[in-house]
């Protein structure tokens, strides 16, 4: 979901450090303007700052076509969320606010540096910045981020939708039944706190980007005595610029200044605007309309327009050179659930992967302007990507005679019915599912389509193995962005045994592999940063091989900043998305 440090990835998010709209005629390095009528140039936002801005004030507006997972920086995995938490919860390290390659550089937040590692990066220390407060002027300390991390990884109860990468390095991560069903005062040992501004990680296994891992709103410190399990949502605490005013589920939330916040700790935030809102449950070609007409800020998705306002963007001079492409650092796949019949069988799974039509599903989602036909889950842009296709086929159409090859030799020869997951309000996502479902019909596999909410998708259906067994999806689209931008910050969660969850889970394949599981834990334990990066293509490969993933677009972003939008860049951090560190208002 997220980048950092200096890699050689292509530009994959938009920040928009924006404003609901502009008073003033400046130019920007790209001679753009915010006088209405369009500002910088096509693609303009994915190496430089564009309307540039440091005017307080104002409203910065935020509509998204569904629901979060949470906004609990515990409870959420969407990289939408990880970024919009940032405006109320720091953490341990973040991203340097730059445009282009600059902004994959880590940078300390709570802490006064980058983590300490011991010489076996098995030990990690930060040490909190002195004056640190909660929105209540309540001091911040190394038990609240400890307690953060305690309860974002070690509560599936009530928190299930965030990663599980602490669980699964931690010392004794594996034991511990987190803080609402383990009593003791202190917690897990494996994370120590000898004093209020100290934090020390102890981990099972060497774990060479661990200071990407401190990225993660899961550090974001919570005072115990006000966490209320699934309920903190509706009253979370801040330590950033800016706390909640109010927050209605499924519906929306108003986010005000933080009088506690002390700008002199955070150099990373500038905190422009004076409010931020934000819209749940919006259609999407009404956000995109809204977006056009320089009624909002920002698209809180971050996927795109719509297939169908995606023309009228392309084709209209003033609406294109308002429009960053970028390449995502995303893969839509579609993940094979080997637990669900016929897919248990590797040749059924085998001509799925030899039937589909990659070309139309390409077509269906928008085209070159959209994203690449993919041949591996790790995308170009990831360190640790190498190039192959074992499913090649003429233009990526499928090969007809492979697949019912495949078809005889799992036992299926007429095919097989099957049904297939995707997110209703992503149209997207709907016209590839379908394209995949007319493809499949070809060679005997007729896949039935059903369909549910983004924010429910994965805790309450597709990354829910009792919904998924109990109803038979077999087939499960999904899509991935790094965590960060190297093999392991892509491929852990969502091939791992050891990422499979009770609910919210992404190892939508429920992929298990000894061997896999193997190559991942050591590739990540290793220091070496060339033997690390081939590791990654190493592990992609395997998969492959067991065919429990079928990759189908490397994903770009066609986003469109508003007219009035300032501070505009596209980072490298958030997967397509908007980045509201820099935002500004210049009303």
């Amino acid at each position: 979901m997220k980048t950092r440090k200096t890699t050689a990835v292509v530009a994959t998010a938009v920040v928009l450090m924006l404003s609901a709209s502009a008073c003033n005629d400046s130019k920007d390095d790209n001679g753009g303007g915010t006088n209405g009528k369009g500002s910088g140039a096509t693609d303009a936002a994915l190496t430089s700052i564009v309307n540039k801005s440091d005017k307080k004030g104002g409203t910065f507006k935020i509509e998204m076509s569904d629901e979060p997972d949470s906004l609990d920086p515990g409870n959420t995995y969407y990289g939408w969320v990880q970024n919009f938490a940032r405006l109320y919860g720091r953490t341990l390290t973040s991203f340097k606010p730059a445009a282009g390659k600059d902004g994959l550089e880590i940078v300390p937040d709570l802490a006064e540096s980058l983590g300490k590692a011991s010489a076996d990066a098995k030990t990690w220390t930060y040490t909190l910045k002195k004056g640190l407060k909660f929105e209540d002027g309540t001091p911040i300390t190394s038990k609240d981020v400890k307690y953060a991390v305690e309860r974002s990884n070690f509560a599936p109860e009530a928190l299930s939708n965030g990663p599980t990468y602490f669980k699964a390095h931690l010392v004794g991560g594996d034991k511990y039944k987190g803080p609402y069903n383990d009593k003791s005062p202190d917690g897990i040992a494996s994370i120590e706190t000898p004093d209020d501004t100290t934090i020390v990680f102890k981990l099972k296994d060497a774990f060479a980007d661990f200071d990407y891992l401190a990225t993660f709103s899961q550090t974001a410190p919570v005072p115990a005595s006000k966490d209320k399990g699934a309920d903190y949502v509706k009253h979370i605490v801040s330590s950033g610029p800016y706390k909640f005013e109010s927050y209605d589920e499924g519906r929306g939330a108003t986010l005000v200044r933080n009088p506690n916040w002390d700008p002199k700790t955070d150099p990373i935030r500038p905190a422009l605007p004076d409010k931020v809102t934000v819209r749940f449950k919006v259609k999407q070609e009404t956000v995109d309309n809204n977006l056009i007409a320089d009624n909002i800020t920002a698209d809180g998705a971050g996927t795109g327009v719509a297939p169908a306002t995606q023309p009228d963007v392309l084709t209209k001079p003033d609406l294109k050179k308002q429009t960053d492409n970028s390449y995502a650092g995303a893969t839509s796949y579609i993940g094979l659930n080997v637990n669900v019949k016929p897919f248990d069988n590797i040749h059924c799974r085998k001509a799925v992967q030899w039937g589909l039509d990659k070309a139309s599903v390409q077509a269906a989602q928008g085209g070159d302007p959209k994203g690449d036909v993919a041949t591996t889950l790790l995308p170009p842009t990831v360190n640790g990507y190498s190039k192959f296709d074992l499913y090649e086929s003429a233009g990526h159409k499928g090969d007809e005679a492979k697949a019912k090859d495949e078809l005889k030799q799992c036992g299926k020869p007429n095919g097989f019915d099957t049904k297939i997951s995707a997110r209703s309000d992503r149209p997207a996502e709907m016209a590839m599912v379908t394209a995949v479902q007319a493809s499949l019909k070809k060679i005997g596999i007729n896949a039935e389509i059903k369909s549910f909410p983004a924010g429910k998708y994965f805790s309450n259906f597709a990354g829910n193995p009792s919904y998924v067994h109990a109803n038979k999806l077999g087939m499960i689209m999904s899509a991935w962005g790094a965590d960060w931008p190297t093999g392991f910050g892509f491929l852990d969660q969502i091939i791992n045994g050891s990422a499979i969850k009770p609910s919210g889970g992404n190892n939508v394949q429920e992929l298990n592999d000894p061997k896999i599981n193997k190559l991942l834990n050591e590739g990540i334990a290793n220091t070496d940063t060339a033997a690390r990066e081939k590791a990654w293509g190493d592990v992609d490969k395997a998969v492959a091989e067991g065919a429990t993933a079928v990759p189908l677009i490397y994903r770009k972003n066609l986003l469109l900043r508003p007219a009035s939008a300032t501070n505009v860049t596209v980072t490298q951090a958030y997967l397509g998305m908007y980045d509201y560190v820099l935002m500004g208002s210049a009303k």
